[in-house]
């Protein structure tokens, strides 16, 4: 597996891994009304294209296919996405790719990383040191969402403080 900065091209294949591992992974954390308003099976690709473009966004490669992916805002300070694809799970593409991206802020000398984790991922970010900053419900499509904004501090940089 290798990790490679995201490409036009790979627009088609992210938007499906990211509606297949919604539906099949985080469907035990999210009734379907919720799964859909976050993931529909039909995406804006131009809008995902773009969103993906303004951030430095990461795609794990193997085999001609995409695993993951991960994307970060420019300043370094915000984990917009982190996914693996459902069937390539526990294979460490998800560390993989967070371990790019924090490296990345520690470069760019952030003093600290948000995510906003859903329920399914917050595991996985605590037992990488991030802490719940604050529950919070997000509106998808007129639907309610859970998740988390959870923080961590940058090595070498102090933990940020609450609510910052």
């Amino acid at each position: 597996m290798i990790l490679r900065p995201y490409r036009k091209e790979d627009c088609g294949q992210t938007a499906r891994l990211f509606y297949e591992t919604v539906h099949r992974v985080n469907a035990r954390d999210y009734t379907g009304p919720q799964l859909n308003a976050w993931a529909p099976e039909v995406p804006d690709l131009r809008a995902w294209d773009a969103s993906f473009l303004a951030h430095r966004t990461l795609v794990a490669w193997e085999g001609g296919e995409i695993l993951g992916f991960g994307d970060l805002d420019l300043e370094g300070r915000y984990l917009d996405r982190l996914y693996v694809r459902w069937d390539a799970q526990g294979r460490g593409i998800a560390a993989a790719l967070c371990d790019a991206l924090e490296a990345h802020c520690r470069e760019l000398g952030v003093d600290a990383v948000t995510v906003h984790a859903s329920k399914t991922a917050r595991p996985f970010f605590e037992a990488r040191g991030y802490r719940v900053v604050r529950p919070q419900q997000v509106e998808r499509r007129g639907v309610k969402l859970t998740n988390f904004r959870m923080e961590k501090g940058c090595a070498g940089r102090a933990e940020p403080g609450p609510g910052r």
